[in-house]
């Protein structure tokens, strides 16, 4: 059965008289197999594994990182029209149609004409971007990245090139970047925005490449002739002026997050580069830029084994979608969220942990709840994670290491995820002088050299933090082998 709220809205579609387009849709999706799961990660981005051309001095690029280095945790926030109803699309005879995620136009096929209405009943009357910010905060998250716009084209601002926006399409009519924008500057945090680069399924322009599938990315249901499709259309009069419209209305852009290269040329992934940063120089720039270009790497649902020597960047999801989706519950527990916060820290990357508001405008309370405790962990050890670096020395099995430059020396950070059962920890550091060591409240703990590096004895028999534990080393430099 749908909610009061859904058959309210379902109820609006029908005296919008759209009842008989849904007709059609729910006959196609008949057809569409439900989904358990996201589907395999597609970032359309051919240049995805590989290493960075450099576009700017290695200093230059060194400057604008410098702060995103520093903060390596960030919120990823999915919201959109595909919010109103969790990923899902009221079906003719008043069920939902499963959309599986938030790219549920492309999954129910659903013709622009028909998804475009969902704009007419998105009234997120519970939006408060700064409950937004202090959700983030009270997670211990140093930015934020929002979907300005995502694969359906609609645009959260209210962009002068397209009216498909919050502002002039729904009954709500408030521009989010605006207000998000704004109280992040209130409130000390960085924010950045997510532009859908190559799939814009609200564009008839917009090809994508066919996949081993058979299946197309673009909107080819509304416009099935795919070589008539001219990216460079779109380019000139899409992508470069709303880009130039949010580095130009918003104040600060302090991360532009592209997704979706797909078909963009390198000389035009060159040219948006070069017009972000004749607008705003310091504005930081993501690979999906496409062609290898960008200020770092980004893997997405997964961490890299090692790292990588470019500065990169792991997209998670908190729970099973990007899109908020209707009775997913299904959160990472707060142990295996900080813990890879604490693997990718230690191999010097940042950790961007998605979350999606519902169509009201709200960040689920399993999302909030998970963040509060991964905030209280920060709070207490934020010290081995916040402008830390990657540590030379191989991470032991017991847990990883993170370190930071001191005035007298190297201070060394021990996250142990295994507590030893015998009291005694080994690390790995021949030729190491012997280091002062205590847990990160002050306590001394003691320390001796062994053949192999060091031991650290004489530990309590219970883990003080069962997450994960923080044991400080601090060292005149850690010998390079």
């Amino acid at each position: 059965m749908l909610s009061s709220e859904i058959m309210f809205n379902f109820s609006t579609f029908v005296r919008v008289g759209v009842f008989l387009v849904a007709v059609a849709v729910a006959r196609s999706a008949e057809h569409v197999p439900a989904a358990a799961e996201p589907p395999v990660i597609d970032p359309g981005d051919a240049s995805a594994g590989q290493s960075l051309l450099p576009l700017d001095p290695p200093e230059t690029r060194a400057a604008r990182l410098a702060w995103w280095s520093d903060a390596r945790f960030g919120m990823f926030i999915h919201w959109g029209l595909y919010s109103q109803w969790g990923c899902h699309y009221p079906g003719a005879d008043g069920t939902l149609l499963n959309g599986k995620t938030e790219h549920m136009m492309r999954h129910l096929r659903l013709p622009l004409a028909l998804y475009s209405t969902i704009a007419g009943v998105f009234n997120p009357v519970k939006f408060d971007a700064d409950e937004w910010v202090r959700i983030a905060q009270a997670g211990g998250m140093k930015y934020i990245v929002l979907t300005a716009k995502h694969h359906d084209g609609f645009a959260l601002w209210n962009s002068a090139v397209s009216d498909y926006n919050v502002v002039q399409r729904t009954p709500w009519k408030r521009d989010v970047v605006q207000e998000l924008a704004a109280a992040c500057r209130r409130a000390g945090l960085r924010f950045g925005l997510y532009y859908s680069l190559g799939r814009d399924w609200s564009d008839p322009d917009v090809p994508t490449t066919r996949k081993a599938d058979g299946n197309r990315r673009s909107n080819d249901w509304d416009w099935p002739d795919e070589g008539a499709k001219d990216f460079s259309r779109y380019f000139e009069r899409k992508v470069k002026p709303q880009v130039r419209e949010l580095l130009t209305r918003y104040g600060p852009i302090d991360v532009l997050w592209f997704d979706t290269p797909e078909q963009i040329k390198p000389e035009q992934s060159v040219e948006l580069m070069r017009l972000i940063h004749s607008l705003q120089p310091a504005c930081i720039v993501n690979q999906r830029v496409g062609n290898r270009y960008g200020d770092y790497r980004v893997a997405e649902q997964e961490i890299p084994a090692s790292g990588w020597t470019d500065a990169w960047e792991t997209c998670m999801t908190l729970n099973r979608h990007w899109g908020y989706y209707l009775g997913d519950e299904d959160y990472k527990s707060t142990e295996t969220v900080v813990r890879h916060l604490i693997d990718i820290a230690s191999k010097g990357g940042n950790f961007l942990l998605n979350v999606g508001p519902t169509g009201e405008g709200v960040i689920p309370a399993g999302s909030s709840e998970r963040l509060r405790e991964i905030g209280a962990w920060l709070a207490r050890n934020g010290q081995a994670i916040y402008g830390t670096t990657a540590s030379p020395i191989k991470s032991p099995g017991w847990g990883r290491l993170t370190q930071r430059k001191a005035a007298d020396g190297v201070v060394l950070y021990l996250h142990v995820f295994s507590w030893p059962a015998d009291g005694k920890l080994s690390l790995a550091l021949p030729g190491a002088e012997l280091p002062a060591a205590t847990l990160l409240d002050g306590t001394p703990l003691n320390v001796a050299r062994r053949a192999d590096g060091l031991e650290i004895a004489a530990l309590p028999p219970d883990a003080p933090d069962r997450i994960s534990t923080t044991i400080v080393l601090r060292l005149r430099a850690i010998p390079v082998r």
